[in-house]
């Protein structure tokens, strides 16, 4: 395990944001995928929990975004 996180870590630190822009996408379309092939009676629990998932996630990388950006201000 942590050699898997090693090579993760090494993975970001060659990758830039042209690479994670791509990755999102890859994943926005696994999870479309995935919503369409959900049965009609388990879409709302679905749906829930990605909100939770997306709430949980979006929240943090908007407020490291926003202090970068505040603190990149600053320089200025």
């Amino acid at each position: 395990m942590k050699k898997l996180i090693q090579t993760a870590n090494l993975y970001v630190q060659e990758s830039d944001w042209k690479v994670f822009a791509i990755l999102k996408f890859c994943l926005l379309a696994l999870g479309i995928i995935i919503g369409v092939n959900i049965p009609k009676e388990h879409k709302k629990y679905v749906l829930g929990g990605s909100l939770a998932v997306f709430i949980a996630t979006y929240i943090p990388l908007m407020a490291k975004f926003f202090s970068l950006l505040t603190r990149r201000d600053g320089q200025d």
